[in-house]
């Protein structure tokens, strides 16, 4: 079985927070918000793969909307990590940002499947 775009790229945002995190705290012995970013950055991915099993389009369409929470909250810390200086690349917001709405287009479309 082919995985969706959803899980492909949600698994490799979530190895590239990892990564990114490693060296964060590394470098800068940085660790309150990178703790905060690997929580969120792993979980989207988990609950993505969650929703592939749910019990039906209601659970499927709610395991989704905590996905995207989770999306939205990495977000956040990514834009502090930048905007304190502590990483500089933008590269890896701009791929939250993508997977945010890759999360918001598949929550509408199982909506208007409902």
């Amino acid at each position: 079985m082919k995985e969706s775009p959803l899980i492909i790229k949600s698994k490799e945002f979530a190895l590239q927070i990892i990564n990114i995190c490693n060296q964060i705290k590394k470098e800068k012995k940085e660790s309150v918000l990178t703790n905060q970013l690997l929580r969120s950055g792993t979980s989207i991915g988990a609950n993505i793969r969650e929703a592939n099993y749910a019990h039906g389009k209601a659970d499927f369409i709610a395991k989704l909307q905590i996905a995207l929470k989770e999306c939205s909250e990495s977000e956040y810390w990514i834009e502090l990590l930048i905007e304190s200086g502590y990483y500089k690349e933008q590269i890896v917001l701009e791929k939250c940002v993508e997977l945010k709405k890759l999360l918001i287009s598949s929550i509408n479309t199982a909506k208007s499947n409902k």
